[in-house]
């Protein structure tokens, strides 16, 4: 739903600079309607409707080469309403409108979210026991257990996201506190891509000392007699003291297809099971065969014994100071998502391409208010970023021959457009194919 709201405003924003330079807009559609509609009806000059193709949707403006080829049209003597016969300045701010909107939109949705709902703040010693790190970061000096302090000499607000910056920011430096001490880690500049080749999540666990809560039924903790209550000693030979000891142990200790120990304590008796993950051949549809992981799940719940272990503190906002807090917000979700592109280029980063599903899958499971907003608000960024790339086609493909236009005074030819237009349409739909392709591919071998 929010998607289809996204594209009727993005495409209100071409639609509203048209008319207010007197333009004709001929369609204005949610979807595509090729050959076909779901619903259409005229409104004055413009047929308005819904076609039964879901990728998007568009307006079609008269005198103006878009994926429509309407080579008939201008074959004919510009009119004074086309979009060819308006000044360059007005066809770069009709063609800009969309993303603007989509930009607006994202703006104004983190701007009332952190109005209403503020924002979480815990630094690095507001995490009684630090943190859990992956094996990429022990690699780089980071010892279990470490307070995130200071990011090159900032605080952070929200310790748990420091892989994100990794990622997504320059950091060059990490002062941390361990055993009363602080210690500055100093961070290679290759971090980000380090992190995103080894599939570390994107957030920091806090540590906490734990027992197993619920037990799954039929699971291998069920399986191998775990109850409720036992505290985990050690996992594959690995003492197990906090929750993150346990996922370190699972992570990096337990091979698929080798067995391994599980110690536990449960009133006052120790137990030792041996168990182990299967490694199984995969068939779909009969014919598609893949060996596939079972997923390391020993099947019980965490269950914190000091629920002090975290302090996070709820921070509201002013309006004025939610304005601020929104568009700063607004501009690093904006970075972060530009900066992605780098791993674009990789063969891990094209393997994640996603298509719809992918799309999907940004929505919680149950509906959330805050998520939801959050989730649109980060789409209509998205949107607003994918079609100001400079591909023939996209909205950034009319900007790049319009800024051409106005710099040099010398307007491309409609048959250049033209075969702009259709290369632009090629790469789109290869694109397109490629990332829903993903999507099917991981449905069906995961």
């Amino acid at each position: 739903m929010s998607l289809s709201l996204l594209i009727v405003l993005h495409e209100l924003g071409h639609f509203i600079p048209a008319r207010l330079f007197k333009t004709r807009v001929e369609k204005f559609y949610l979807f595509f309607d090729i050959k076909y509609s779901l619903f259409k009806k005229q409104i004055g000059e413009t047929i308005y409707g819904i076609g039964w193709l879901p990728l998007g949707g568009y307006v079609k403006i008269s005198g103006m080469i878009d994926e429509s080829m309407d080579k008939e049209q201008m074959a004919q003597e510009p009119k004074d309403w086309e979009f060819r016969s308006k000044p360059a300045w007005q066809r770069l701010i009709i063609m800009l409108g969309g993303v603007f909107v989509n930009v607006v939109v994202g703006f104004v949705i983190y701007i009332c979210l952190i109005s209403f709902n503020g924002t979480n703040n815990a630094q690095g010693d507001d995490f009684k026991y630090g943190f859990g790190f992956p094996e990429t970061l022990e690699e780089v000096g980071f010892v279990q257990g470490d307070k995130i302090l200071l990011l090159d000499k900032d605080t952070i607000a929200y310790a748990p996201s420091l892989n994100h910056r990794f990622i997504f920011r320059d950091v060059k430096t990490v002062t941390v506190l361990r055993d009363s001490e602080h210690v500055v880690v100093s961070i290679p500049e290759d971090m980000g891509s380090r992190i995103f080749e080894a599939g570390v999540k994107s957030s920091l666990e806090p540590r906490f000392p734990f027992t197993a809560g619920n037990i799954k039924k039929g699971s291998k903790a069920d399986r191998i007699g775990m109850q409720a209550g036992s505290k985990i000693l050690s996992v594959a030979g690995h003492p197990i003291n906090y929750n993150t000891d346990y996922s370190y142990a699972i992570n990096h200790k337990v091979t698929h297809g080798e067995p391994f120990q599980v110690v536990w304590e449960y009133k006052g008796t120790q137990y030792e099971k041996e168990t182990a993950f299967s490694t199984v051949e995969k068939t779909t549809f009969s014919f598609f065969t893949k060996t596939v992981d079972e997923p390391k799940i020993l099947g019980f719940t965490k269950k914190p014994t000091d629920p002090t272990y975290q302090t996070v503190e709820r921070r509201q906002y002013t309006l004025s100071e939610s304005i601020s807090e929104g568009i700063s917000q607004g501009y690093w979700t904006m970075h972060d998502y530009i900066v992605q592109f780098k791993y674009v280029f990789t063969a891990k980063g094209a393997s994640q391409l996603g298509g719809f599903g992918t799309i999907a899958k940004l929505y919680p499971d149950t509906f959330d208010w805050t998520a939801f907003w959050a989730t649109t608000a980060f789409i209509s960024f998205i949107l607003a970023i994918m079609n100001i790339l400079p591909i023939p086609a996209l909205d950034g493909g009319h900007v790049m021959f319009l800024l051409y236009e106005i710099i040099t005074g010398r307007k491309p030819g409609d048959a250049f457009l033209e075969r702009a237009q259709i290369t632009g349409i090629i790469i789109l739909l290869s694109l397109m194919l490629y990332a829903n392709g993903n999507d099917l591919f991981k449905a069906l071998f995961g």
